[in-house]
Order: C-alpha cells, then structure tokens, then sequence
C-alpha cells in the first residue's frame, strides 16, 4: 500500500526536519498534505520540487489521509489526533500528549517496533527526544546481561526549545561577541549562551523536572520492563543540534567492555565511535543530520559488579523526534500495518 501523508506543525522546526527525512528516504508516498496553524495557512512549502499550499489544520484535513505525522503541542494533539483516527489515518504523533497512555504504542523501532502489529486508538506516541536515543544504546545491552538500573546526565541542545529556542541562543551568542549585554531569556529558562541549565523544564514531582520524569517512564514503557530503575538528570547547554548523554548501567550478569562494543557495533541505528587514544568519541557537532545513534567512551565502572559507562550522542531534531516518526511509518508500510480502507 502506497500512503496518502499528512505532515501536522509543518512549517514548526520538526516538521521542517520531516519533509527532508521523508525526501532521503524516499518515503513512498501517494499523496502528501501539510497542515499547520491559522496563521500559517495560506504560506507555501516546497517539497520535492514542487510548491505546496499550507492548509490550517481542521477535521476536514484527514480525509482519505492513511499516515499522520504530527509535531504539535500537546494540546493540540489531544484534541486533533483523534479526530484523524477515527477519520481513518493512523496518527503519528511527536507530543507528549499519549506516551503513557496504555492504549497507544511508544515506539522506537530499533527496540520495540512489533508493537505496531497493534494500535488500539490508532495512535502511536514518539517519544521524548532524550529517551529516544538513550534507549537505542540500551537495547542491545539489555539483551545481554539485563539492565538494573540507569543514571543518565543530558546535556541538550538548544533546538528542543524548538525554532525560538535556536534564535534566542543565536542572538544571544551575537550580542556577547559584541561586547553587548544579551536580550532576555524568554524561550529557555536563563541566558543559555556560556551557560548551562538544569531547570530548563516545568517542574514536576519530587523535585524532578517534567523531562526528567519523562526519562524514568518512558524507558520502561519502550524496554517493556518495569523493574529499570532510571536516575535523570537533565541540563540545557549552548548548543545548537545534537543532545549528549552520559550514561551509567549496572546490570545483573556480567558483561565485558569488548562484549558490549560488538553487542553496540552490530546493532541496527547505532555507530560505535570508541577509541579514546584517537580522539574518536561521539560529538554533538558531528551528530548533526544524522540518523543514527553515536555511542563511545565505553568503559567499566568498577564501583559496582557488573557496571559500564557509556557517552551517547544524536540529533534531536532528528532521531530525537522526525527521523523517529517516519521510521514508524516505514515499518507500518513495510509490514502492511496499516488499516485497510
């Protein structure tokens, strides 16, 4: 089956980001639509050589759509995405309105994509983007000796604030290579520029920032195991593209260094860049437009029987949220998943 797509939030950073992986992917496509805010109907888009009117978003919008790829607020997807379901698409959605919603697959395809076999509202959850690529590394490495428990430190990028974000940074970074004093924060939570951030989101429960929490759940949703414990700490750093993540594992069976490399190095999604002597290890810098997950820095931790310390990096505009979304589709293609018209 070759689907009609409706790509929802196109002219947001994400959804920018998903018309370039649809066109390197070569999605196969039938018909394509993008669909946006009031404000923004009327604008074009150019997609593979052609002009495309921006459509607001509305009902009307999914008619005949059978693939949704939406990067919307929250608030807008509780309230659009079912309305495409039952319209008959399968809606993949970028927000954190479903993800723990127990009637709607989380999917990172490398971990958990035979989930998709079933989509009881017909909506599938993108995870968060900090998740995403931590999870890709865990996988592997959970097959072997079973992860007990995660202490991960993110160090993300300025773009998960989104297009505002990036431009509140870039104008920042301008006015202090001036030697002027930079405008006020209002995307991010404090001047991020020669800064870092670790209350750049909502505050939730015991101290823990919202991200933090999305970490914790997440992880456990996608690895289809409860018992991981996970122990977040997350930070904004003046970086454009590309979250990095320091990640500590303690695991139940013994595993070796060599064991988890070529564990990482045959894994799908992943490039092992690990040779500490030769500078090579993952750099947020060299993630950018990227799909993959880059891993490195793998090296015991000898405080605890069975520990390894990894360094994970990716780009979050990409695996982190639009690379991930289509991959979903293509599975659902590849697989003939989705629902028969």
């Amino acid at each position: 089956m070759v689907p009609s797509v409706a790509v929802v939030g196109a002219t947001g950073a994400v959804g920018e980001v998903m018309r370039q992986v649809l066109t390197e992917h070569r999605f196969p496509l039938r018909t394509i639509k993008f669909l946006a805010s009031a404000r923004s109907a009327g604008k074009t888009i150019e997609f593979q050589g052609k002009k495309h009117p921006v459509e607001a978003l509305r009902p009307e919008a999914f008619a005949g759509v059978d693939i949704v790829l939406s990067s919307t607020p929250a608030s807008i997807s509780r309230e659009y995405s079912p309305i495409a379901a039952k319209a008959g698409a399968i809606v993949i959605d970028n927000s954190s309105a479903w993800r723990m919603d127990p009637e709607v697959p989380l999917v990172v395809p490398e971990v958990n994509g035979d989930v998709l076999s079933r989509i009881p509202k017909g909506i599938v959850a993108n995870p968060n983007c900090s998740t995403i690529q931590m999870v890709v590394a865990l996988k592997p490495l959970h097959d072997l000796a079973r992860i007990k428990r995660v202490v991960v430190a993110t160090y993300q990028a300025s773009s998960g604030k989104g297009a505002t974000g990036l431009f509140e940074l870039d104008a920042q970074l301008k006015a202090l290579g001036q030697g002027q004093a930079p405008p006020p924060a209002k995307a991010h939570a404090a001047q991020l520029a020669g800064n870092v951030l670790p209350h750049d989101w909502k505050a939730g429960e015991l101290d823990y920032t919202e991200e933090e929490w999305k970490m914790v759940h997440e992880t456990k949703k996608i690895m289809g195991d409860d018992t991981i414990q996970v122990s977040p700490t997350t930070a904004r750093v003046p970086v454009r593209i590309g979250h990095s993540e320091a990640i500590n594992l303690e695991f139940e069976r013994p595993i070796t260094v060599e064991q988890a490399r070529t564990a990482l190095r045959q894994a799908p999604g992943i490039v092992l860049v690990d040779d500490l002597s030769k500078g090579e290890v993952p750099l947020a810098l060299l993630s950018a437009g990227r799909d993959e997950v880059f891993v490195g820095r793998v090296r015991r931790d000898p405080t605890v029987p069975h520990g390894l310390n990894l360094w994970v990096v990716a780009d979050n505009l990409r695996k982190g949220a639009a690379t991930n979304a289509v991959q979903i589709a293509e599975v659902l293609v590849q697989r003939n998943w989705l629902p028969k018209r």
